[in-house]
């Protein structure tokens, strides 16, 4: 084989491939240019997620006829002036980014410098360049990138829906947006506006929490704490989230090194790390983490969409990181999310306790396939008038709950898994076969119950039964997971959510599966909105539909902790029989355990 010199415009696109994976990494690339060149407005317009159009449009310095020219040559950068790699002051220094997008689509540059009558305009288009020409145009710079990918359409088939790529632009916008708060950020999509960041006045700390209320929300910002830390070399600041409010992925972990947003796995350790044995295995905390290093002391250049970073001192850094947070943690100990209501902990933490144990299992005629667990608020009479709940600690040391007596119709229904006997620590049930004893984990068990019906009126194209909620529940979500959560809007609709866009950051749900009964409709959407941002191209969409099923029945199950009657626990039982792969719920966890009553009789040695 011969060696050859490759051309400059194939050069191009093997970097694109490295640098500009999506329309959100062009986004990222265009957007730094400008916070570096001083901008204090900046506004991102998308067309078809991105993919048919991306215009960025800055008020910073611009840049003269020469510059513009030389801006669109690979490895010609303004950022730094040295050749000290370790003395990165700017977000991007590379001088890829600009020809890596000019390589893969069509691009124009129209910019102005302060002080100037006219602007200048650059035409590049799949790696051609062609003259500079005079143009009119405002102070700053504004970037058209058309039809990304032009030139490697095989990348195009690896993209997502216009939507999810335009969330993912949504997202990295906010990200950057996080760490500069001085800055004023917009962005449209379609002609309609996504994101409205206004420039934060004031000192650093206080613009800074104000932009981290406006992006992550107020529930954020009330269940949050401020962490410091410093040593010789670093300081950090930022907010983190108590450990009772927390997310179901590591999404709302935002994380910046002076200023640049990073993925970065040591960071992502030592967070979780310092919440250890104070949040839930699965669930993830929400915090905004800001990491300032000498640059001497940090290296930026490990990857070419400078998204990791290395740190001199690993050790010192995660102790840093590990400290601040536990201060924090330990400061607000006595502090939980404060994200429900006094209703909300009746209905949850006391009422689902006091069953009703003459109201037997209830079928709606309306609704038979889709059987619900009733169970009222268990009331006691009041001097006053009032109720006043039994707190079942305080009623009863002893949590066994006996069955009476069954009815002839369930005892003819009796299959493998056997007739209920008991119930303890309202959350299991032992049944009893000719030959075992069996403990069902009812949560675990209706779970997966749940699930296959969901599935099953997914494959029929049945709509499942909903109910119409009195008053609709609004529920304020970021961005990037309200734009996810509603290209999903139709398959949730068909299993009995309904919900609608409300307002920028909000979503408006008018309707709920009829089997979730007195769910929480907030903590379920968020769930679902978090867990289909996270999902990006790992999952087909058969599997997507699987994942929203399945979050949907572990909220509309019934819980750990609910007292059941007899035809209730039976009922179940007879259910599972009929069930696929009732064996485990939707976790992969075990529904049942059977102890045959030869081991039993073993361990008293009867035999």
């Amino acid at each position: 084989m011969t060696i050859r010199v490759l051309p400059s415009n194939l050069v191009n696109q093997i970097a694109a491939g490295e640098v500009i994976e999506r329309p959100a990494s062009v986004v990222k690339e265009l957007v730094e240019n400008a916070i570096d060149a001083g901008a204090t407005k900046i506004e991102v317009a998308l067309e078809g997620g991105g993919k048919n159009l991306i215009t960025i449009t800055d008020n910073g310095c611009g840049m003269q006829k020469d510059e513009l020219a030389l801006a669109v040559e690979r490895h010609a950068t303004s950022k730094l002036p040295t050749d000290d790699l370790f003395s990165i002051n700017f977000l991007g220094f590379r001088g890829e980014a600009l020809p890596s997008i000019a390589s893969v689509a069509k691009l124009t540059i129209t910019s102005r410098p302060k002080d100037t009558d006219g602007g200048w305009q650059i035409n590049v288009i799949g790696g051609q360049k062609e003259d500079v020409r005079p143009a009119a145009a405002n102070i700053g710079t504004r970037i058209e990138v058309r039809d990304l990918f032009f030139t490697t359409p095989a990348r195009l088939k690896f993209l997502k829906s216009e939507a999810s790529e335009a969330a993912q632009c949504i997202e990295m916008l906010q990200r950057i947006a996080l760490a500069n708060p001085s800055v004023s950020f917009y962005l449209y999509s379609d002609g309609k506006k996504k994101i409205s960041l206004d420039a934060c006045q004031g000192e650093l700390f206080d613009s800074r929490q104000r932009r981290i209320a406006d992006v992550l929300g107020k529930d954020f910002e009330e269940n949050s704490m401020p962490i410091s830390a410093e040593n010789e070399f670093c300081n950090i600041t930022g907010i983190v989230s108590l450990p009772t409010y927390n997310k179901a992925n590591s999404l709302s972990e935002f994380l910046f090194v002076n200023n640049r947003p990073v993925r970065d796995k040591l960071i992502l350790g030592a967070i979780k790390g310092a919440y250890q044995d104070m949040i839930m295995s699965g669930r993830y905390p929400a915090c905004a983490v800001f990491i300032n290093v000498n640059p001497r002391y940090v290296d930026v250049n490990v990857h070419p969409a400078k998204a990791e970073v290395r740190f001199y001192d690993n050790g010192a850094i995660r102790s840093l990181i590990v400290g601040a947070i536990r201060r924090a943690l330990d400061f607000g100990s006595q502090h939980s999310a404060d994200i429900g209501g006094l209703e909300h902990l009746l209905q949850e933490n006391i009422a689902v306790r006091q069953p009703d144990v003459s109201s037997p299992f209830e079928v709606n005629s309306s609704r038979r396939e889709m059987p619900r667990f009733q169970m009222p608020l268990a009331r006691n009479s009041s001097p006053k008038g009032g109720f006043t709940a039994n707190i079942p600690a305080l009623d009863k040391q002893y949590s066994v709950r006996v069955a009476d007596e069954p009815s002839a119709e369930t005892v003819a229904e009796i299959g493998e898994l056997g007739l209920a006997k008991a119930q303890f620590h309202n959350t299991y049930i032992i049944s009893q076969t000719e030959d075992s004893i069996v403990i069902i984990d009812q949560h675990a068990a209706h779970e997966r119950i749940t699930m296959e019906r969901l599935k099953q009126s997914m494959a029929e194209h049945k709509r499942t039964p909903s109910q119409l909620l009195l008053l609709p529940e609004v529920i304020d979500l970021a961005a990037a997971e309200k734009v996810g959560l509603l290209e999903y809007a139709d398959t949730l609709a068909q299993l009995g959510l309904v919900l609608e866009e409300f307002g920028s950051t909000a979503v408006l749900v008018r309707e709920i599966p009829a089997l979730l009964g007195d769910t929480d409709v907030r903590k379920l959407v968020k769930d679902l909105a978090a867990e289909i941002a996270e999902w990006g191209n790992a999952y087909a969409l058969s599997d997507k539909i699987h994942h929203i099923c399945a979050t949907i029945a572990c909220h509309g199950s019934v819980r750990a902790g609910r007292a059941l009657n007899i035809e209730e626990m039976n009922r179940l039982l007879r259910d599972m029989e009929k069930t696929e792969h009732s064996g485990q719920c939707n976790h992969g966890r075990p529904t049942y355990v059977k102890i045959k009553l030869a081991d039993i009789e073993k361990l008293f040695e009867r035999r």
